[in-house]
Order: C-alpha cells, then sequence, then structure tokens
C-alpha cells in the first residue's frame, strides 16, 4: 500500500510505517527519544510499539486519556517532564495515542525549546484519518475546543491498522463519522460506498480518508480558503461537543458522535441555503441514524448550544461562519446563516 505525500512528510502504513521510523531515528542524531502515552495506549498499544521500534526511548511520558484533559496544565507538567529528564532541542517526541494526546503532543512539541521534532502514531480511527493529518496542534480552552494552538507538521504520520484492535465499537464509529465526512465534502461515491461497507476499518479506506484530507490540506495549509470545508458539521458540532463536556447532566458525546449530529444540522442548513437536495439531506440523516444513536435535546439546550458557536474558530468580524454542501461531494465556505434557521434545523433532526 502506497504511502500518502503531504506538504514536508508522509502518511505511511503498516510495514512501509515500520520501515520509515526506523530509517528516520536512524538517520537522524536525536540526543533523547521521548514516546508519549496515556494509560490506555499505556497498556494496549506501548507493547505492540516495541515491537515495532528497534531502538529504545529514552523515557516514557504518560498523560491522563480523554477531551477534559486537553488543556494547558497537562502541557505545562509535559514540558517540565521533558526538561526534567534533560530533553533539547535535538530531541524527539513520539506521540502514540488518540488526537487529543496527538494534538496536545504536538502543540508540547512545537513549543518545547521552541520547537522539536514529533512523530505522531495515531492508535484512534479518528485520529488515524482526522486528528493526525494535516499539522494542526492545540488545547482547549475550558470546554471550548483547539482554542489555543498552532499548525506545525511533524516529521511523519505512521497508521497501523492492528491498533483499532484495542478499540470498542464506540471509539471505532467515532472515526467512520469523519470518513464519512470525507465523501460529503469531497467524493460522492466514497461517501457512497461507506455507507454500505461492514468493515471501514481496512487499510483501504483509511488511505482514501487519508487521501481526501491530505488533498485538501496540499492546497490550503494554514486554513485560510479551502481547507475549511473539512469543518463541514464541526461548527455546530463543536458547540454540541463543547455543551454535553461541560454539562454533568448531559452525556458526554465522543467527537464523531457530536459531528455526526453536526453534519445533519448543517445538512439541513445546506438544504435551505444552498439549494442541497431534499432528497440528499433526507438520506444524510437516515445513513448517520443509521449508525449513531440520536440525542435528545431539551430547548434548553439547544439554547445553550447556540450560545456556545460564537466561540467557533472559524468566526471572524462577529459573523458565524459555516460550510455548507450544494450536492454530496461539493462543499462551500464562509456561508452566514441566519438565526431563525437554527430552531428549524433542530426539529429536523429531532423528527
Amino acid at each position: 500500500m502506497e504511502s500518502v505525500k503531504s506538504q514536508s512528510y508522509e502518511v505511511h502504513i503498516n510495514d512501509l510505517a515500520k520501515a520509515a521510523l526506523n530509517q528516520h531515528i536512524a538517520k537522524n542524531s536525536y540526543s533523547k527519544l521521548f514516546l508519549l502515552v496515556d494509560e490506555n495506549t499505556k497498556t494496549h498499544c506501548l507493547p505492540i510499539f516495541k515491537k515495532i521500534l528497534e531502538k529504545p526511548v529514552d523515557s516514557v511520558l504518560e498523560i491522563k486519556s480523554g477531551e477534559e484533559n486537553k488543556h494547558i496544565y497537562t502541557c505545562l507538567q509535559l514540558w517540565e517532564d521533558l526538561s526534567n529528564l534533560d530533553g533539547d532541542r535535538k530531541s524527539l517526541l513520539i506521540n502514540l495515542g488518540g488526537g487529543v494526546l496527538t494534538d496536545m503532543g504536538g502543540f508540547v512539541a512545537s513549543t518545547f525549546k521552541r520547537g522539536i521534532d514529533f512523530i505522531n502514531i495515531p492508535t484512534t480511527l479518528l485520529s488515524m484519518v482526522d486528528a493526525s493529518i494535516g499539522g494542526k496542534t492545540g488545547v482547549d480552552l475550558g470546554s471550548l475546543k483547539n482554542q489555543v494552538g498552532v499548525i506545525n507538521q511533524p516529521e511523519m504520520v505512521l497508521i497501523f491498522p492492528e491498533f483499532l484492535n484495542t478499540l470498542d465499537s464506540r471509539q471505532t464509529k467515532s472515526g467512520y463519522a469523519e470518513m464519512l465526512k470525507h465523501g460529503l465534502i469531497q467524493d460522492e461515491a466514497y461517501w457512497n460506498d461507506l455507507l454500505d461497507k461492514s468493515n471501514f476499518t481496512d487499510a483501504s479506506c483509511i488511505q482514501k480518508s487519508i487521501a481526501i484530507k491530505n488533498k485538501v490540506v496540499l492546497q490550503d495549509p494554514t486554513e485560510q480558503g479551502v481547507r475549511k470545508i473539512l469543518n463541514f458539521g464541526h461548527t455546530l458540532g463543536h458547540a454540541i461537543e463543547s455543551y454535553c463536556l461541560e454539562n454533568e447532566d448531559k452525556k458526554t458525546l465522543l467527537h464523531g458522535e457530536a459531528i455526526a449530529v453536526g453534519m445533519i444540522l448543517e445538512g439541513y442548513l445546506s438544504h435551505e441555503l444552498r439549494g442541497l437536495s431534499k432528497l440528499a439531506v433526507d438520506e444524510i440523516k437516515k445513513g448517520f441514524l443509521k449508525h449513531f444513536e440520536k440525542v435528545d435535546f431539551t430547548e434548553d439546550d439547544i439554547a445553550n448550544i447556540l450560545r456556545l458557536l460564537k466561540y467557533d474558530k472559524k468566526n471572524s468580524h462577529g459573523n458565524v461562519n459555516f460550510v455548507l454542501l450544494q450536492a454530496i461531494g461539493d462543499a462551500v465556505t464562509d456561508i452566514k446563516v441566519s438565526e431563525e434557521l437554527f430552531p428549524k434545523a433542530f426539529a429536523f433532526y429531532r423528527e
């Protein structure tokens, strides 16, 4: 299976990934090799990784898993750990984990000593097809998603699908939502193929999603234009995710679960504002609800979710900007939505 070439690095899969990792470390005279894990990847993935890496790491750093730990205080501890363990500008940080860990590990590496090399080894489907690709790093500010960070590229991204065997089905489906998004914004045939696939975790599907995201990122590395299409479903989806995260009486949603809701809602907005056909909107709703349980939102929930929209990173000059679909496979950016449409979108989702 071929590697995917990005702007300044490559995404390697399986045997190519193992060879690329060991060649890179042999070629570069790193002063220290640091490995970042959480309690889950330490238990389930570290034993596998030790068989892949031919040279032992100098130190294993551990953080707590979960979005609630994706904040600057965790970074502070990691910076102190790296400093106390004699990390310098010639050190390498290998991030072994899901999107929270690769986002945060990339940010820590990008800022420690004004920047050290890092490699992402995503262990969840979501991080394989989304979080570890494109150079976005950072942390949350309170419950507000990804408010602090930088865009900085890893040395390489390494995909080992065998790590997916360590996940439960809910985590796997969270990544499936982002794969479906790739079809919705760029490739109708891929969307249709994924909807019918019983095994969406095979290497060919993962490679296809990576290729779609990579193609978009290459056109717009710093998200000034077309890269924004990757945020379809994320404007309302992130607000929903943040709201559920900060309210203890609400079930915390995984990223993909919240984005699935967001894509149904923003599909409805696409029908109202960009002419997406009613047939396509109904297909999007049916497709997601086939795989994701419907979330029960009260009127108060909806009002509070909509208040969070003002914090979305894509906003500018006080306007909330949306990515919408003109057709399945054809997305447009920077669409302003009038407030009276939001309750109608939620009504469509709830009916």
